[in-house]
């Protein structure tokens, strides 16, 4: 199938490695049904050599729109990949020029490639060419060795001439050497400022922003400036706080859900059938963040963290998670 329908971007999920998988984004999508939702970052590597790609690319219908991320440096690979991508019926292809992880280096992509903007924009260019979906890049301000204001204008300025369709920008450098993928989302300092003025220099360009947002008020403050605004690890966090993100960004009351309403159709996705072969803690363990920031959100971890993992029937395993919360009595809270 192709997904041809183009994603508004005003919010959206950052791609996290081993966070973002099929399960927390159809979770997630129970909270919030507008949100643009990454995969993980998938190489061409793992698509195109890899012995079961659906394994990677597979998702369910109620996860669109849905952009798949891709890692490479090769156009051709990348061409490849996003054609079975595009297949699978994403709505979206991503290239990832922001990660700045040693196995991302090691192969040459990620985002060491910001030093070779010429590479990223024959790659924009060449999918951009092929591919029926937006083309869109996710980059840093810049890293160690060109972290000027002028080198990240002449990267996007070359993939924008190449036909970007739109750049997600993380306000931080990447710091090749001697940081970890973890320091590397928080010791360089943010520069919300850098990520405006692009959008003062190139204002036909579709520019999100990512890094260190956390509320709904940031959000706000965000979108006087930029186009779109991307979360990382607060939406991972905290994933009620997309609770009112339909009602505020998309105009859509319709059909925001209580947390227990959540937990009933996270029941049911586990019971089916297409997940038969999951174990219950591999989606479960998405969830100890529902009642972050209430009243026994820390009993709510505890419990389900000690109970995930047990060899329990899954009806039985639920039937004492709602008994517990009616014991805590803090669920009726969350509307």
């Amino acid at each position: 199938m192709v997904h041809s329908s183009i994603p508004s971007y005003k919010v959206s999920v950052a791609p996290m490695m081993d966070l973002t998988d099929r399960h927390f984004r159809y979770f997630l999508r129970q909270i919030s049904k507008h949100s643009l939702l990454y995969t993980e970052m998938v190489t061409t590597g793992a698509i195109l050599k890899g012995k079961d790609n659906h394994r990677y690319l597979d998702f369910s219908p109620e996860e669109l729109p849905l952009a798949l991320q891709l890692g490479g440096d090769s156009p051709k690979d990348l061409l490849a990949a996003a054609r079975i991508g595009e297949n699978y019926g994403y709505s979206e292809i991503n290239l990832n020029v922001g990660c700045p992880s040693d196995r991302v280096q090691s192969g040459s992509f990620g985002a060491c490639l910001m030093k070779d903007p010429d590479l990223v924009a024959e790659m924009v260019s060449t999918l951009k060419s092929k591919i029926n979906l937006p083309i869109t890049v996710k980059h840093r301000i810049g890293v160690n060795g060109k972290e000027s204001y002028n080198d990240l204008y002449n990267f996007v300025n070359k993939i924008k001439d190449a036909g970007v369709s739109r750049i997600i920008v993380h306000a931080r450098i990447a710091i090749l050497e001697g940081l970890s993928p973890k320091e590397n989302r928080t010791i360089p300092p943010l520069k919300y400022s850098d990520v405006y003025k692009l959008k003062e220099d190139f204002q036909d360009l579709p520019i999100i922003i990512n890094g260190g947002i956390k509320t709904i008020d940031e959000y706000h403050k965000h979108l006087k400036y930029v186009d779109g605004v991307m979360i990382g690890r607060a939406a991972y966090d905290n994933p009620y706080l997309f609770s009112s993100v339909d009602e505020e960004f998309y105009s859509d009351k319709a059909n925001r859900k209580s947390r227990l309403e959540v937990l009933e159709t996270i029941k049911t996705y586990i019971l089916n059938s297409e997940v038969l072969k999951t174990k219950p803690s591999q989606v479960l363990r998405h969830i100890l963040g529902l009642y972050a920031g209430i009243p026994g959100a820390r009993e709510f971890r505890r419990f389900l963290s000690e109970t995930m993992f047990l060899r329990a029937d899954v009806n039985e395993l639920f039937d004492k998670l709602y008994e517990k919360i009616r014991n805590i009595e803090y669920y009726e809270t969350a509307v």
